[in-house]
Formats: structure tokens, sequence, C-alpha cells
């Protein structure tokens, strides 16, 4: 069986943009897997900390994080229908993008990742982070990054 390639999205026109370019320089017929990530929930808004009691209801939470996983779920099958491939596994991870990605790829054992980059310069990446760039230099396998500037 091949390898999957995980092809990441937030399910913009960017990103769809950024996967097709991307996903059009591997071998044609590469088996594909679409991810997107949700932040990591946050248990404290619920238990509080310290002296500190929570600000939210159990089910307050559990609606914000049903609503997060839904939307990611939409964003996954738009970007599978704009690129094509309906039928391809989908996957929703959870905690920071980066990281998150990166542990998928290890435990898939992915062919290579094809992720966009918004194209920010040196200084607002230093300031917000940059998916891209830590999935670059913390991947277990090649990555393709492709700009948004790239179709």
């Amino acid at each position: 069986m091949d390898r999957t390639v995980l092809a990441c999205t937030d399910g913009s026109e960017l990103a769809i943009d950024a996967l097709r370019a991307g996903l059009a320089l591997l071998r044609p017929g590469s088996a594909v897997t679409f991810v997107t990530a949700v932040p990591a929930p946050d248990g404290t808004l619920v238990t509080g900390v310290g002296m500190a009691g929570g600000v939210m209801s159990a089910e307050t939470y559990e609606q914000i994080a049903d609503d997060a996983r839904r939307e990611a779920e939409d964003a996954l099958d738009r970007t599978a229908a704009a690129l094509g491939r309906e039928d391809a596994p989908k996957r929703v991870i959870e905690g920071p993008p980066g990281p998150a990605v990166c542990a998928l790829a290890a435990d898939l054992d992915a062919a290579a990742i094809v992720i966009g980059s918004r194209g920010r310069g040196g200084l607002r990446r230093a300031v917000l982070g940059s998916v891209s760039d830590h999935v670059v230099r913390h991947a277990p396998c090649p990555v393709v990054v492709s700009g948004p500037r790239a179709t």
C-alpha cells in the first residue's frame, strides 16, 4: 500500500490553491489524507486554576469544542471537494498545528507533507509564528511548501 501524503488545510481559498499547486508536483494518483488542526481544549476554562474558578459551564465548553470540530470537518470537506478528491481520508487533529501535523506524519509514516504558506515577511512570521516554518524544520518526511502565488 502506498504511503500517504498529508495535505494540510484550513479550508481557505489560499490553502486550497496552495494544495492544488503542491499536489500537482507529486506522482499522479498519490494517496492523500487531508488534515486540519483544532486547538487543544483548555480544561481550566471549566475547572479553573488555583483560587480562581472556571469561567464557563461544561456544557458550553463541549458546545464550543463540538462547533470547532464541525467547522474543521467542513473545511476538510470543502478542500477535498475543490480538489476533486472527495473520497480521500480526512483527519481533524488536536493541538498546535505545527507539532500536531509533524506527530501525525510520524505516526502514519507519511511519504510527504504538502502545506501552504501565506508569505508573511520575516518580522510578522517571527511575531506570529508560522505553521509551515515549524513543519519544515521538524517534519519526519519531505515537505512541499506552496506559496500564495503558486497557481
